[in-house]
């Protein structure tokens, strides 16, 4: 398929857009990113999302499809070629779901309430939530790695790698701004090797945004999440 065929509305600096291209890369599918700067948002997301406004957009063809999770699945079911995303068991992908819906409400919220914390009192008590969600998802992992797999999805990055991964260099972003670990080799050592692994899989490695950037940006999405708040 020709990349004019296939377009993303993303921006670097989205976790949520990285998602949509692992998932691309991950079936070898040809496509174009059009960057959006959101300030101001452009007409063609405005046209393409307007009930959210908000990246990713996948469009194919003259089809238009949203949010970051759906165009995952989208993805797995259109291009079948490659290795699936999802699981081909009806339990596990409804297990796979959950705990990418957990992820989105968990970990996120603890990531933007630690960026926006204006001091460690008020951060504390999104370190604790933090400190939940990644012992319980070190166990989830641990039930895969226990069986030799690398990743979540077993031997390939699956539904819940992606989910997850797709935070990586903000959850490290935000480890060096707070000087405070998240995911810790002590507490969470599948997870610390996951996340190697993970980075360095070539559907990744030329995708995951750089940390110093980040932390610029950080400076603009406080003040942002700060107001909204």
């Amino acid at each position: 398929m020709a990349k004019n065929d296939l377009k993303l509305l993303g921006g670097w600096f989205s976790p949520f857009a990285l998602r949509v291209q692992i998932a691309l890369n991950l079936k070898g599918v040809d496509y174009e990113v059009i960057e959006e700067t959101l300030n101001p948002k452009s007409e063609l997301l405005l046209k393409s999302n307007p009930v959210h406004k908000k990246i990713p957009v996948l469009l194919h063809q003259d089809k238009v499809i949203c949010e970051s999770a759906i165009i995952v699945e989208y993805i797995d079911e259109v291009w079948t070629h490659a290795p699936s995303i999802l699981p081909q068991n009806a339990y596990d992908r409804a297990n796979a779901r959950f705990w990418v819906a957990y992820i989105d409400d968990k970990w996120l919220s603890s990531l933007r309430s630690i960026l926006i914390a204006e001091d460690e009192e008020t951060k504390k008590p999104h370190f604790e939530e933090a400190e939940e969600a990644a012992e319980r998802l070190e166990e989830v992992l641990k039930k895969s790695s226990s069986e030799g797999k690398a990743f979540f999805g077993g031997d390939t990055i699956g539904f819940i790698d992606i989910g997850f991964g797709s935070f990586l260099s903000w959850t490290r972003a935000i480890e060096k701004i707070s000087g405070r670990k998240l995911l810790d080799e002590t507490k969470h050592p599948s997870l610390v090797q996951w996340a190697e692994t993970f980075a360095v899989h070539p559907a990744v490695n030329a995708l995951l945004p750089e940390i110093d950037n980040l932390i610029e940006y950080s400076k603009i999405l406080k003040l942002k999440l700060a107001a909204a708040k």
